[in-house]
């Protein structure tokens, strides 16, 4: 229920609506906020109303226009749905980590770092020379690029003292980890086979194993990892022959396996003759600590290494890498043929430009810092709420937030109500659901400090603990 000042914001912009044209500029948030009195969760509120009538939207950096007139056309589109037949991703195909906001909202939802932090002037320079040579426009190998292929072999030969005899020739370059993730899955499993995940867990990674048909079993986190002793389980009941996992600050949780962590999953793998899939999409995101991998320690082909660059140099530039030894490095390049049948050659040439250029070392300590400040101003913030509860990860782009567990009139706390709750007052967050192969644990959401700037928090954190 609107406030009485929400209510004649929203009814003034109504009429301003009404008399101006589709895309005619309307008042900005804080002139908005003079003109009535009212703070900026109020003023979000009345556009968030009309946004969803589909009166005004708002674009990024930009501010608010009269929407577009909308067709009074309808289609008859109901025939899908005994076309589509079942749902088979289990959960929105995007998530809603992808979701656009009204502009003034505070978007804590997303797994991008804000732009000011990642090197957005050497990648524009980077695409400028590489577009300038023949082979930009010239079909790459489906594997992809030579020289990116071995700048990722070489990554290796800085994680614990050796690249451990890895060669180009087992790297295969892909659109982004996403797409490199749904290949692998498609590769290596059958649909109604098993795959073992740990819980919770990137939300993209459910989605990919849910549509390519297999069964997910999960595997609790104890003490940042899972034990030992219950992935042995997991094998052994469930025949599965696949363990997805994020050793390095985990999404959602920014948990790191230790050395021990580390040797005793390999030991389980290897016993039962699997593969893991080992997504280090945070490589390049540690704060306190160093990217310690499961890849450089295998030897006999256990470990499937996904690593992306996206996230670190700019979402125009998806590349990321999967690396395998033996035939399944084949089953996944051909995977990927089909769906892709090649990465963008500009893309890759500007990527492998970018990171072997001196600069590429002191962006990245540029973006570390920049985040350790941030998750460590929202941490602050949350202290200042005792009811909201997080400890600190080592590194990554999130907060995991557990949340009281009974809200207003000792009703148990919804995270997906709080969740919608906290959007209609100005703040995006992501319900804890989404991270969970299974039931969740408890109430928690998930906050990105990546992109959302630390002027906010103080005012974020207010929203969500009074939106429980």
């Amino acid at each position: 229920m609107f406030d009485d000042s929400s209510s004649r914001i929203a009814q003034y912009l109504r009429l301003l609506a009404e008399r101006e044209q589709p895309g005619s500029r309307l008042p900005s948030t804080r002139a908005l906020a003079k003109q009535f009195g009212a703070g900026p969760v109020t003023v979000q509120r009345a556009l968030a109303a009309l946004v969803a009538d589909g009166i005004v939207e708002t674009r990024s950096g930009e501010g608010t226009f009269v929407a577009s007139r909308r067709s009074a056309l309808r289609r008859d589109i109901g025939w899908q749905t005994a076309a589509l037949g079942p749902e088979r991703s289990g959960i929105p195909a995007t998530g809603s980590t992808l979701r656009m906001v009204p502009h003034d909202t505070i978007a804590m939802h997303g797994g991008y770092p804000d732009d000011e932090l990642l090197p957005q002037e050497p990648v524009a320079a980077a695409v400028r020379r590489v577009s300038r040579r023949a082979e930009a426009f010239t079909r790459p190998p489906v594997a992809g690029v030579p020289e990116l292929r071995r700048w990722f072999v070489s990554e290796l030969a800085g994680v614990e003292g050796g690249a451990g005899g890895w060669r180009d020739s087992d790297v295969v370059i892909t659109s982004g980890g996403q797409a490199a993730l749904a290949a692998t899955m498609r590769a290596i499993a059958a649909p109604g086979e098993a795959i073992v995940m740990e819980s919770p867990t990137y939300w993209g990674a459910i989605a990919a194993a849910r549509q390519a048909g297999l069964v997910i079993v999960p595997v609790a986190r104890t003490g940042g990892a899972p034990s030992a002793v219950d992935l042995d389980t997991a094998f052994a009941t469930s025949g599965a022959r696949v363990f997805y996992a994020q050793p390095n600050y985990a999404n959602p949780t920014g948990e790191q396996w230790s050395a021990q962590q580390r040797a005793e999953v390999l030991d389980v793998v290897a016993a039962h003759r699997a593969f893991v899939v080992e997504d280090d999409w945070a490589h390049d995101f540690g704060i306190d600590t160093v990217p310690r991998t499961l890849v450089s320690a295998d030897e006999n082909g256990h470990v499937i290494y996904l690593r992306s660059l996206t996230k670190s140099m700019s979402s125009s530039i998806r590349v990321a890498a999967v690396m395998a030894r033996g035939p399944v490095r084949q089953r996944i390049e051909s995977a990927l043929a089909l769906s892709d049948l090649y990465v963008s050659p500009i893309l890759q040439l500007a990527a492998l430009d970018v990171v072997t250029r001196p600069a590429w070392r002191t962006s990245l300590q540029r973006l570390r810092r920049g985040l350790g400040g941030r998750r460590d101003a929202l941490l602050d913030a949350l202290r200042a709420e005792p009811s909201l509860t997080a400890t600190t990860p080592p590194g990554g782009l999130h907060l995991w937030v557990r949340l009281p567990d009974v809200g207003a009139g000792d009703v148990p706390t919804d995270p997906d109500v709080v969740a919608a709750r906290a959007l209609a007052r100005g703040l995006s967050v992501v319900a804890g659901r989404e991270w969970f192969p299974a039931e969740p644990t408890g109430p928690y959401v998930r906050l990105s400090y990546a992109a959302a700037g630390p002027d906010r928090y103080a005012e974020a954190v207010e929203i969500l603990a009074g939106s429980c």
